[in-house]
């Protein structure tokens, strides 16, 4: 019997979750929240079959669908955006993962590119949430690539990824002081020739001005981290610019978080060690947490793409709670905007689907009780979140 119920009930939550995705949405009243920061006082959204159809001011011209699948949301003044993407965070597969991608979910964001780990693990998270085994962000798997043997090894292991349908490598990473090898450098110019070839993006960690300037000479694509071993030059700001590759912020990696791990008020690293003795390759005096802000804002001002995400493991509403605090030092509402929506987009290579509120988009985005316009407080606030043009969280 106990059996049987358990059935009937996968089977339902399984029918349930199906239902959302295939339903048409109407949100109403909504302050509506554009790329360039910008808004809309109570616009309306159309979304049908998962994509956006509609964004306009005032009332929508056409409702949603004609079924009893449609389903229309009053926001009541609440303000619209994309949902957030988190283009470098360490997730897998495991007990824990319903948990804490129910909890991705409420924090507001809807995708999230993986940071690293095995491939397979990545894979597998990514197919429960998409068949429904539970709920969960939209998951891009990657897969680790090492510079340690030969340029043939790791181009076969580049190869390898593409064959898994993996379109991103893991974190490489260079050795940041003294700068990495000449041997490093030739395995990671195979891994950038390799990768064009079979259509994988490669990811380096560069956490020093020489690292970050070596792997935009042999070609890489995209850097999961700002330097935060020294200060960014200007010259090396427009280097990286003129190459278009394009960095993630992670501003908050060298400054101490409170209350996340225990609320005694002890400075504690990310990981939850102690500050600042726990960051790894640290400089042992915290001045990471000085580095890195200031190095966003050079990149920034150089003009590169310059996207978010917090490389963290821990509750995902406290992470972007201790990221947006220390941007909100170094950039306005407007900037995080952008950064948080097209460039995190771009960055995902998936400009084209996301980080904007726009016809023919995917239908990812979330309602805060607030407006984002007036503090990073307010991109606390999630109501509710769409993925997909389904509702898959709802506080209200």
């Amino acid at each position: 019997m106990k059996r049987l119920t358990s059935l009937i009930l996968a089977c339902v939550t399984l029918g349930t979750l199906a239902s959302l995705g295939a339903q048409d949405l109407t949100i109403t009243n909504a302050r509506i929240i554009g790329a360039n920061g910008s808004a809309i006082e109570r616009g309306s959204i159309v979304v049908r079959a998962g994509k956006i159809v509609s964004v306009q001011a005032g009332a929508p011209s056409t409702a949603a669908g004609k079924t009893g699948s449609s389903k229309t949301i009053d926001a009541k003044g609440m303000t619209a955006m994309p949902g957030f993407i988190d283009a470098h965070r360490h997730i897998n597969t495991g007990p824990n993962e319903k948990a804490q991608m129910q909890a991705l979910l409420e924090a507001g964001y809807t995708t999230i590119l993986s940071g690293g780990g095995p491939a397979e693990g990545n894979i597998t998270l990514r197919d429960h949430i998409d068949k429904g085994v539970i709920n969960g962000p939209r998951i891009i798997p990657s897969g680790a690539v090492r510079l340690n043997g030969t340029p043939e090894a790791a181009r076969a292991e580049v190869r390898k990824l593409a064959d898994m349908g993996v379109k991103f490598t893991g974190e490489i990473l260079l050795t940041p002081i003294p700068g990495p090898s000449e041997k490093e450098i030739e395995v990671l110019k195979a891994v950038v020739d390799e990768a064009k070839k079979v259509g994988v993006m490669v990811q380096v960690h560069a956490v020093s001005s020489k690292a970050m300037v070596a792997a935009v000479e042999a070609g890489v694509p995209l850097l999961v981290h700002l330097p935060n071993k020294d200060w960014v030059s200007k010259e090396d700001a427009k280097k990286v610019a003129a190459a278009g590759t394009k960095v993630l912020g992670t501003v908050g990696f060298g400054s101490p978080v409170f209350g996340v791990f225990a609320d005694d008020n002890k400075a504690r690293f990310r990981d939850g060690k102690a500050w600042p003795e726990g960051i790894i390759d640290g400089v042992r005096l915290g001045e990471e947490a000085g580095y890195m802000p200031v190095n966003a804002r050079t990149i920034w001002d150089a003009g590169a793409i310059l996207g978010y995400c917090t490389d963290t493991n821990y509750d995902p509403k406290a992470g972007l709670d201790h990221e947006l605090k220390i941007l909100n030092v170094m950039f306005s509402m407007q900037d995080l905007i952008k950064m948080m929506g097209p460039n995190s987009a771009s960055y995902i290579q998936m400009s084209d689907q996301l980080g904007t509120l726009e016809a023919g988009k995917l239908a990812d985005l979330i309602l805060l009780d607030g407006d984002p316009r007036e503090g990073y407080w307010n991109w606390l606030k999630t109501k509710v979140v769409v993925k997909g043009g389904a509702v898959v969280v709802d506080k209200r």
